[in-house]
């Protein structure tokens, strides 16, 4: 016997056995209970999603021999017929091959004329869109006023190339695109029945590559099966598919995160050795950089079958949020800059590079060391001038110890001078000094910013204080349900509120402006006045 593809195999044969797509299920099936049946049905979508599929369903459920319903029988001759590609009265056409208007005429031709053995006529044409200006106008007479025993069903992956004098007169339903979450647990219930094994990283793999389709999924897993034999690997899905190791785009996120350029690029050399296509790593990296966020925003949100839940954890631990979200935009748009790169293999160094280059939490880079200059009247160096930092400030030669610098009890004055950014600033901004020593520094959390109250960023106001007033000194942080306003952040913008009240004042107070309302009848624009910076 001859072998059937899995995608012909396990074709859903009944509404209950569709995947994905419920809203449609639905639909369809509370209109045949209620004998609701339209003269035309569209069904839209991707490729692979189970347009065909379902009209063929719905085929069944107008023809079976027990009656219109949602479960076909499918033990009668119309099911059967229907299931086997035999059954007179269902008319299938590829609008791809029959495009021209006499062929659209000849197809029309039979319409008027009762069912030979069904129920009903029912025309299938599928990539309906393909038919020509000539062939809708022909096809749209019948569908104004198409004999009762006669339905349409049409299938399109561009319904935008459908003319809307033809949409207009059938009921539409647009098919989803699939989540690779239930392509992969349709792959494994297959491989199941198989008898097979599969690593469930492997399965994963698969869905991802199917992009939103069940068809490809399965002509994949095909693949796969003939690839790899009876046990299905995670190396040997991603040798097949081409894919970039998951192993080593996650030391590629660790050596970022340790800040180890030179172990980013060792790592890159060996990984573009095998086969792994460079936007194919940019790929897979934005895909694991957007897990790491999900991990460290939502951390009870579910994740992917065969995710490294160690590996993913100890990167959401290391890398900082704002880093996270920079280096998915990088590398999302580095994708699109490979195609401009006359070596992609270089564009992906440079892709990384940037991610070094623009880390949130990097310091700022020491200067270059330079021979002294001399001066011009020979001999002695000139004295040395005071190097600019990257935004143009001059750094000053001297300054106070930090641990007298901010020996006062002014918690604005001291968050002015830690080390940190991002939200473990905006964690010390959000709160107030209660009490501190040369042991304990205790701050109060205002309790409408708790979720910024997380074990990492308090270790990370902790080593920036510490650098103030010794390792020793230990942080303590309590949610408070008052005293918001002794706050940086409520300070700051109780005195922003006081600038914008003494702005607004001066403006009603000009006498220019009194002179324009008085003459011209002028009016000054609200939330259009800004105190001066």
């Amino acid at each position: 016997m001859s072998y059937l593809a899995l995608a012909r195999r396990y074709r859903p044969r009944t509404f209950d056995e569709v995947v994905g797509q419920e809203h449609v299920v639905r639909a369809l099936a509370n209109a045949l209970e209620q004998g609701r049946l339209h003269h035309a049905w569209l069904f839209s979508g991707t490729r692979g999603v189970g347009k065909t599929t379902i009209a063929r369903i719905l085929a069944r459920c107008l023809n079976c021999d027990q009656g219109v319903s949602a479960h076909p029988c499918g033990e009668c001759g119309a099911c059967k017929a229907i299931l086997e590609g035999r059954f007179v009265d269902l008319v299938e056409v590829d609008a791809a091959s029959r495009t021209r208007v006499e062929e659209t005429r000849d197809l029309l031709e039979s319409v008027p004329y009762a069912p030979a053995v069904g129920r009903y006529k029912v025309y299938l044409i599928d990539e309906v869109h393909m038919l020509s200006t000539s062939s809708f106008n022909a096809l749209l007479k019948t569908l104004e006023e198409p004999p009762e025993h006669v339905k349409f069903l049409f299938a399109t992956t561009n319904p935008e190339k459908v003319p809307l004098t033809v949409l207009s007169r059938c009921l539409s339903f647009a098919l989803h695109r699939l989540p690779a979450a239930e392509i992969e647990e349709t792959l494994g219930r297959i491989v199941e029945k198989e008898g097979l094994e599969a690593e469930p990283a492997a399965l994963a793999a698969l869905a991802r590559a199917a992009r939103g389709s069940v068809r490809d999924g399965l002509s994949l897993l095909d693949q796969a099966i003939a690839f790899g034999g009876d046990a299905l690997t995670e190396a040997e899905v991603a040798g097949l598919l081409g894919t970039a190791d998951r192993e080593a785009v996650y030391d590629l996120l660790d050596c970022l995160a340790a800040n180890e350029g030179e172990r980013l690029l060792a790592c890159l050399a060996d990984n573009l050795r095998g086969t792994s296509d460079p936007g194919d790593i940019l790929d897979a990296m934005a895909e694991t950089l957007a897990l790491v966020a999900r991990r460290q925003l939502v951390p009870d949100a579910p994740l992917p079958g065969g995710v490294p839940q160690e590996r993913l954890q100890a990167l959401a631990d290391h890398l900082a949020p704002e880093a996270v979200q920079l280096n998915y935009d990088i590398a999302v748009k580095g994708r699109y800059d490979l195609a401009q790169a006359a070596d992609p293999e270089l564009g992906l160094e440079m892709v990384l590079l940037r991610m070094l280059a623009f880390r949130p939490d990097a310091p700022d880079m020491p200067p270059a060391v330079a021979a002294p200059a001399k001066s011009r009247d020979g001999g002695k160096p000139a004295p040395a001038t005071p190097k600019a930092s990257r935004r143009g400030e001059v750094k000053p030669v001297a300054s106070k110890p930090a641990a007298e610098a901010a020996s006062d009890d002014d918690w604005e004055s001291i968050v002015a001078r830690l080390e940190v950014d991002g939200l473990t600033r905006q964690l010390a901004r959000q709160c107030s000094l209660e009490s501190r020593d040369d042991k304990q520094i205790l701050l109060a959390l205002d309790g409408k910013h708790k979720q910024l109250h997380t074990e990492r960023l308090e270790k990370t106001l902790q080593a920036s204080l510490a650098k103030l007033y010794g390792p020793d000194c230990r942080l303590v942080i309590r949610i408070a349900n008052g005293g918001e306003e002794k706050t940086p952040a409520a300070r700051k913008s109780a005195r922003e509120a006081e600038r914008q009240t003494q702005a607004e004042k001066t403006i009603a107070d000009d006498p220019h402006v009194a002179a324009l309302r008085e003459t011209f009848d002028a009016e000054v624009i609200p939330n259009t006045i800004r105190p001066e910076e």
